[in-house]
Formats: C-alpha cells, structure tokens, sequence
C-alpha cells in the first residue's frame, strides 16, 4: 500500500491532482491511514500511463477510455495510431514553421513583408484550422 503523499512524490503530481484523478475514475483508492488515502501499488503504473498519455495529447476523457477504471489497460491500437498520425503532421508543421522562420532569419530581401517565404508563412498561418477560427471568419462585419 502506499498513501497519497507517497504516490505525490514519486509521480509529481499534487496530492489535489491525484484526487481530481480518482473523482473522473482514473485511479481508485483502497482505504485510509488517518486522513490519507491508501493506493494499491499497481497505482504506480497507471499514474505512469496518465503522465505518458497526457504528454502524448489525449485528454482525460480518452485516457480513461483506454485505462479503464480498474484491471488491464486496453490501449486500443487504433486510437495510439491515430494519436501517432496527428502527432506526425504536428511534427511536419513545426519543422516547416521552424525551416520557414530560420530562412526568414537570413533572407535578404529588403524587409521581412517583402519576402514570398514569409508571406506563404503569415498565409498559412491565418488559414489554418484553430478553435473558434471558423466562428470568428464567418462572423458579420459592422460596415
């Protein structure tokens, strides 16, 4: 067994966060010593696929889709390889933000706004997709 403030040291996480956890059913405790909470130590392993999955991008929702409340995780194989295929083109984007940014850097034209590079950057950058972006572009003008 070991208790919450155990469990907070060894993972990072606040003692708040692992019972936030335990409310949305992420983990689950097994008892008390005085005011703490006691945890398995199989607990370990499924804070360790929280923190992998969260770094990963899933959202709390689909991380307790896949790890369930109790037992054996089911990682479904189809949600990792979609998580793999968006975290590729977040990978494509950055490298070309970054290639785009360092060309800037050394272009030679007379100013950054003159520079076609740059422009197709500040483009793409207007029209990619971003939450509430469709809601602002198609929102009347006054005039």
């Amino acid at each position: 067994m070991i208790d919450i403030s155990e469990l907070s040291r060894l993972s990072g996480f606040s003692a708040s966060k692992l019972r936030y956890y335990e409310e949305v059913g992420l983990i689950r405790s097994v008892g008390r010593r005085g005011l703490k909470r006691l945890y398995e130590n199989e607990v370990k392993a499924r804070i360790s696929l929280i923190a992998l999955a969260q770094t990963a991008g899933f959202s709390l929702l689909e991380i307790k889709e896949m790890i369930g409340t109790e037992g054996t995780p089911d990682l479904k194989r189809s949600a990792l390889e979609a998580k793999a295929d968006a975290i590729d083109v977040t990978i494509r984007e950055l490298t070309s933000l970054r290639d785009g940014l360092r060309h800037v850097m050394n272009c030679t034209a007379p100013s950054h706004l003159e520079c076609p590079r740059f422009q197709r950057i500040m483009h793409v950058a207007l029209t990619r997709k971003r939450p509430g972006a469709a809601k602002r572009r198609n929102r009347p003008t006054n005039g």
